[in-house]
């Protein structure tokens, strides 16, 4: 399979001069100036919300946020007519909140994107599917990229892949990237967002590295958690990988999106997301396209805020 990304076209190079492979990922990984530094990044987080916190936290912030939203349903429940039902209340809001903006996608099991394909009535709002052997991303490779590729020939129009923990912290970075890659070509041009799984890396260098090793890799998004087994997002491991995605993109002129999930489930706490992206990455990032929530029990917070009544929507 021919890949186009900034390993694949340097890894011949460095073997041809007798280096290591892995050298080149180390060597992307070690020209990053970000910080890794726990507390600066605690820092620097605390100062932003401090100064800018108040000013987000508004109505039209909240219409803007509800836009932002992956409405998601991954439960061992799930099955054609619940996912059926669930796609229906997307397209019963449009009718009954025509004023709003809608959600900006439904994320499910890569099984039930026909469903929703067939069941989806309003064009903006986009399909996504996780896949690659979610949420543990544990499975043979050919199994990952079989499910990422009858998801997307099933109408899956974004992929949300788990970053393989197991590799990186084995250290074997060059299987961590070509996995990510060859998923990459599975969406056969749909947008690929690489889940970091934050709460197991824990550490800011950690983060660092899984972000700069993804971006090289050719992910379209970084994306906090899976929101299972680990901790969900963090808005420390939020600033980490807003700035790797401003670096990369200072870099390479190329955008990279952010989203946060896992955990994110109050209005307060999405406006804080908000906050780090507009301040780290610009006024560009505030737009659908580059920022999302995934959640589900936030929409209906959300939407309650805006109206100012409380509504069960979804």
């Amino acid at each position: 399979m021919k890949k186009n990304s900034y390993f694949c076209a340097t890894k011949t190079k460095s073997v041809m001069a007798d280096q290591q492979p892995m050298d080149k990922y180390r060597q992307a990984i070690n020209s990053s100036t970000v910080t890794d530094d726990d507390a600066a990044v605690a820092a620097a987080v605390k100062e932003i919300l401090e100064k800018h916190f108040d000013e987000n936290n508004n109505k039209e912030v909240y219409k803007f946020l509800f836009n932002t939203i992956d409405l998601t349903t991954l439960k061992s429940t799930d099955s054609p007519s619940s996912v059926a039902r669930f796609t229906e209340n997307v397209n019963n809001f449009a009718e009954q909140f025509p004023s709003l903006p809608n959600v900006a996608a439904i994320c499910v099991y890569p099984n039930f994107a026909e469903v929703v394909r067939t069941v989806l009535e309003v064009t903006p709002v986009k399909i996504a599917c996780v896949s690659g052997a979610f949420p543990s991303s544990q499975s043979f490779e050919e199994v990952k990229i079989a499910e990422t590729s009858l998801a997307v020939a099933n109408g899956a129009d974004e992929i949300d892949i788990v970053f393989n923990l197991g590799y990186y912290f084995d250290g074997d970075y060059e299987s961590v990237t070509d996995e990510i890659q060859e998923q990459k070509e599975a969406c056969r041009g749909g947008r690929l967002k690489v889940i970091l799984e934050t709460g197991a890396l824990k550490t800011a260098r950690n983060i660092k590295q899984a972000s700069v090793l993804s971006l090289y890799s050719g992910a379209d998004f970084l994306k906090t958690s899976t929101g299972k087994e680990y901790p969900g997002a963090s808005l420390e491991a939020a600033y980490v990988m807003a700035m790797c995605i401003k670096e990369y993109y200072e870099k390479t002129g190329t955008r990279v999106g952010f989203k946060a999930a896992g955990g994110v489930s109050t209005t307060e706490d999405a406006v804080k997301y908000y906050t780090i992206i507009k301040e780290v990455l610009g006024e560009e990032w505030l737009t659908n396209e580059y920022f999302r929530l995934g959640a589900s029990r936030l929409a209906n917070t959300l939407l309650s805020d805006i109206v100012g009544y409380e509504v069960k929507q979804f």
